[in-house]
């Protein structure tokens, strides 16, 4: 059973929880968000597998997860985007916030999540039990297809876009 590290509002540990359990009850827990983009600035998009807990079929960022308890988030970061996309990279923190999203299955995505970014120009090789397709998109275009086709993209992938123009200065959505 995989847990997840509850957090509070500052991301202070309280404990340690099953990561289903966790999401079933809607309590707050770290997470992570990874954005790679190649040299032409788009973002490298997966679409998750449809055998996913949750939120299957849905595009979203490059990978995202939870750290297990006793890792770090930059050590989970770089492990998970090696377990989904088959790419080897150290990324860098950018910001972190707390979202609250009720799913349709009876889960709550109740995170700390901590995002990162990173650049990469080469195909992913992806683990098809986490990773259905994946595509590299302009930001500009992702934004207009964000908002004609909502229901194609993850809710965290929403408020990512949404404030990303606040943490990188090469784009103004």
């Amino acid at each position: 059973m995989e847990e997840v590290i509850l957090v509070d509002a500052k991301d202070n540990e309280t404990g340690t929880m099953e990561k289903l359990a966790a999401h079933q009850k809607g309590l707050l827990h770290r997470a992570f968000s990874v954005l790679v983009f190649n040299t032409k600035g788009e973002l490298l998009l997966q679409k998750r597998a449809g055998n996913k807990y949750h939120s299957g079929e849905l595009w979203s960022n490059t990978c995202c997860s939870h750290p297990r308890p006793g890792e770090s988030t930059q050590e989970a970061a770089e492990r998970r985007l090696m377990e989904e996309m088959g790419i080897d990279l150290r990324p860098s923190f950018l910001y972190k916030f707390i979202y609250k999203v009720e799913l349709d299955n009876k889960l709550t995505e109740h995170e700390f999540d901590h995002v990162f970014t990173g650049f990469f120009d080469g195909e992913p090789v992806v683990n098809p039990h986490e990773v259905e397709d994946w595509k590299y998109v302009d930001l500009h275009d992702l934004k207009r297809d964000m908002s004609s086709n909502p229901d194609r993209y993850t809710s965290w992938l929403h408020m990512i876009i949404q404030n990303i123009g606040h943490h990188i200065k090469n784009y103004s959505l």
